[in-house]
């Protein structure tokens, strides 16, 4: 009987300067993939430099988490970018974290957008395109993290770069398996054991109820936790133990 893997992943590496925002150490514990941030949203070099050599000393994998280039706004608010200079940006940030990572001893071996890109992309072909075409340019074999469904994963489909579906423990689902916006009340779980049953129902059952009450599919190769969620550490935990008794393997979908 083949064993269910799975992915577990977290949003780290996002304070800046003296601003502390999650327990990256923590969470790296817990994870098998870490999405850092590439400095466009969040992280400064240092801070970077340091999630990047802790995840490689757990064994823990890197994914550049790209972003719109939004310090203020933490990537939250969509920017009405050019394909050609969302392009050069998230080349620019996949390099400059390849660069941390490779000095930490690792590697980036996958690819996130982070916040409002990832959510406009679901729908915006134009700037689907531009992001896939970044992560090719950079390196053809680098997967991406993403929506099943979305115009992302169908540009990345077409440059034949492999799509990772990502499944949110934290966060609610519209009935058409979009996420609930940050906006409304309720879109962002904090119950750690009803976000672990969640999990359990999106990784054993390929189901999540949404926010209407229907039931809605959902393909889950890896599991976000937000990291800047409050008690995120806690969520995390929680989900990796219930898996565990599910019989569920954390693996990462990298190697």
């Amino acid at each position: 009987m083949s064993t269910v893997t799975v992915d577990l992943n977290a949003d780290l590496g996002e304070g800046f300067g003296v601003w502390t925002l999650g327990d990256d150490d923590a969470m790296l514990e817990v994870v098998t993939s870490a999405n850092v941030a590439c400095g466009f949203h969040a992280g400064d070099p240092a801070g970077l430099l340091r999630v990047c050599r802790a995840a490689a000393r757990r064994g823990v994998r890197i994914g550049a988490q790209v972003a719109y280039r939004d310090l203020a706004g933490f990537g939250r608010r969509y920017v009405d970018v050019t394909a050609e200079d969302l392009t050069a940006d998230v080349i620019y940030q996949i390099g400059a974290l390849q660069a941390l990572a490779t000095a930490a001893g690792s590697s980036v071996s996958y690819v996130k957008p982070h916040g409002a890109l990832y959510n406009t992309i679901v729908g915006d072909e134009g700037q689907a395109v531009a992001v896939a075409a970044a992560v090719h340019a950079v390196d053809p074999g680098l997967p991406v993290l993403g929506l099943t469904g979305s115009a992302f994963f169908a540009a990345a489909d077409a440059l034949g770069l492999r799509t990772v579906s990502e499944a949110f423990a934290d966060r609610a689902y519209q009935p058409d398996g979009t996420l609930v916006s940050r906006r409304e009340p309720g879109a962002v779980l904090t119950d750690a054991d009803a976000i672990a049953a969640r999990v359990s129902s999106m990784v054993g059952l390929g189901t999540v109820e949404a926010v209407d009450g229907s039931t809605v599919a959902i393909a889950a190769e890896s599991v976000c936790v937000h990291g800047d969620s409050p008690g995120a550490v806690r969520s995390a935990t929680a989900v990796r133990d219930r898996l565990g008794a599910d019989g569920v393997t954390l693996r990462a979908f990298t190697r």
